[in-house]
This record gives structure tokens, C-alpha cells and sequence, in this order.
């Protein structure tokens, strides 16, 4: 009987609007990997919006929920999967994530994450400012080197959703 080889995880990390859901989505159905968008995850569990979560419990209650969702996928194969903007920013995420699969930070530039964000409502690090650009230029900025210490790196500012899974697709199948 032939061994069945174990289809590792494709983690896509990066900033919002980074692409990392369309086109991680795509690439899941290419390689044949299920798909998981941790922001929803979390959403139907607890049924409420991150917004939500964020206005009432703040995001150190969110963060901790992302930790744990992080430890549950990292211990399962075969996903792609789209993490939060934010999981950077507890670096036990990567290192989990790292030993389960392969990780892709999706760059994305500010003025392309502003422009693919401008109309989104589900964003509650931008709903309350009056520039959202400057915001994410603030955020990026601060997130910079978490996001660059990912040595797996693919700039999205200037690829479109198909031309992005193609690279996701590549990029997984030469690291896995």
C-alpha cells in the first residue's frame, strides 16, 4: 500500500487587503487544500463581528481568541490558511505556524491596501478614523519588520487575484 504523503498548510499572513482571502482561496482550490479565513472562523464561532469584539472586549479579547484558533490549525494539515492582519504581532503565531506549514507574508503597499479597503465596513482598525490612509500607513509602518521577518515574501500591490494565487500556488509547491 502505497504511504500517503501529508498535505502541509499554505499560512498567508499580511495586511489587510493584502489579498490574502481571494486569492488564498484560489490557490486552495488549485492545490487541492481546504480553506480557512481565521477572521470569519472566529466570527461564526462567537457570533459576533471582530468590530464587535474589538468595541467591547478590546483587542487583547480578540487576540487571545486568535491565539488559540493559531494552535488548533497549526496542529491540523492540508489548509490554506488567510490569518488576521494583526497575527504578526504575537510571534508565537509564526513559530507555530512555521512548523505546520508553509508561510507566505502577502505584501501589500498602503496606498493599494487603502484603495482595496476604502469601501470595507468590517475593518475596525480603520472605522472610527476619519483618514484611513494615514491609519494604514501607521499600522504598516509599525508591523514593517514582523511582516519582512517572514523570509517567504510575495508583493501583492501589483498582481491581481489571479496572478496572485498562481504565485501562491508556486511558491507552495516549491517549499512544501
Amino acid at each position: 500500500m502505497p504511504k500517503l504523503r501529508r498535505m502541509r498548510n499554505l499560512v498567508l499572513v499580511g495586511f489587510m487587503g493584502s489579498g490574502k482571502t481571494v486569492a488564498g482561496q484560489r490557490a486552495a482550490d488549485r492545490l487541492g487544500l481546504g480553506f480557512v479565513d481565521m477572521d470569519r472562523l472566529i466570527e461564526q464561532r462567537h457570533q459576533r463581528s471582530i468590530s464587535d469584539m474589538f468595541a467591547h472586549e478590546g483587542e487583547a479579547h480578540f487576540r487571545k481568541l486568535e491565539r488559540q484558533l493559531v494552535r488548533e490549525l497549526a496542529a491540523q494539515q492540508g489548509n490554506a490558511i488567510a490569518t488576521g492582519g494583526g497575527v504578526v504581532l504575537d510571534p508565537e503565531n509564526i513559530r507555530d505556524f512555521s512548523r505546520a506549514g508553509v508561510v507566505v507574508c502577502c505584501w501589500v503597499d498602503a496606498r493599494t491596501a487603502h484603495e482595496r479597503t476604502r469601501h470595507a465596513k468590517h475593518r475596525p482598525l480603520l472605522e472610527a478614523e476619519p483618514d484611513r490612509l494615514a491609519q494604514i500607513e501607521k499600522l504598516l509602518r509599525q508591523r514593517e519588520p514582523l511582516y519582512r521577518a517572514i523570509p517567504l515574501q510575495l508583493d501583492t500591490s501589483f498582481l491581481s487575484v489571479e496572478q496572485q494565487a498562481d504565485e501562491l500556488v508556486r511558491i507552495y509547491r516549491e517549499n512544501s
